[in-house]
């Protein structure tokens, strides 16, 4: 497969519990990516909804059949003739066994169809702090396959909390990926030790470009009222094979625009070609 030079729309957004609200400003920002020259879009995680009310999630969520952001942003992408990473949508499943939802991720070609899913593997089951705790396998059940897609380029496919996990994207990398990307809704207080440092890990690892779209600031809740807003990092972010930030985002809802060029990823390799040098060991 020959790749050629392709400009990437990075979105941020700041998403509530309300996703026919938050599809107002996603449509407007994956179009304003679009009119500056992005050809492929990526959105980050939780792109129709924040929230962890598991009654709001109950009456808002809908299975993948009968989203209305999937199918509007669907629409958006053969509209526009562009490809769309929609970095997640929460979901339910329709599983009779297992009523948790599913954080998916989805690659949107140019005539809308859906090129590929991926379900995030790693839950984010953490205690950050004494006063802060995460389950998000309490109401989202993990995906159990990784995936690379063929988009622009290819795609290694993540989500979020598996960035901590550098034996997947190496995978990935061995598998084709050429692209990796991470869209994410990272934790305030993780994010800013780790973020960054995590993000040029995988690229300088793996000789990908990594591309981390992100949610950022404090997350209303306006069909969930009284209930305490989350607050996300932000710093959506750009980082080229060798491990060079292109972009950071900073704190504020936009379009980060990034060229990628199918040279870097060459050069990284062949000055570092360490995918090819694996070894077999024994131990511990």
């Amino acid at each position: 497969m020959t790749l050629a030079a392709v400009t990437a729309g990075l979105v941020q957004l700041c998403v509530s519990d309300d996703p026919a609200r938050n599809l107002i400003t996603t449509r407007a920002l994956i179009r304003e990516a679009t009119g500056r020259g992005a050809g492929f879009v990526l959105t980050p995680e939780a792109t129709n909804i924040l929230n962890a009310d598991r009654k709001t999630q109950d009456r808002v969520l809908c299975t993948e059949d009968s989203d209305p952001t999937l199918a509007a942003l669907r629409a958006e992408a053969r509209e526009l003739g562009i490809w769309l990473l929609i970095g997640s949508l929460s979901l339910k499943t329709g599983d009779p066994e297992d009523s948790r939802f599913a954080n998916r991720s989805f690659l949107i070609a140019p005539d809308g169809g859906i090129v590929a899913r991926y379900d995030k593997l790693h839950m984010f089951d953490v205690r950050v702090s004494p006063t802060e705790t995460y389950r998000e396998s309490a109401s989202f059940r993990p995906g159990a396959t990784a995936m690379v897609a063929e988009g622009p380029w290819p795609i290694g496919m993540t989500v979020c909390y598996d960035l901590r996990f550098p034996h997947l994207y190496r995978d990935l990398a061995k598998a084709g990926a050429q692209v990796l990307t991470v869209p994410a809704a990272f934790n305030v207080t993780t994010g800013a030790a780790h973020w960054e440092v995590l993000l040029r890990a995988r690229a300088i690892e793996t000789g990908c470009y990594v591309l981390a779209p992100a949610q950022a600031g404090l997350h209303e809740n306006v069909l969930s009222p009284g209930r305490p807003p989350r607050r996300s990092y932000g710093h959506t972010m750009a980082v080229d094979p060798w491990g060079k930030v292109l972009a950071d985002a900073g704190t504020e809802p936009g379009v980060t625009l990034v060229t990628l060029d199918p040279a870097a990823v060459v050069g990284a390799r062949s000055r570092i070609p360490s995918l090819t040098h694996d070894r077999v060991y024994s131990g511990p």
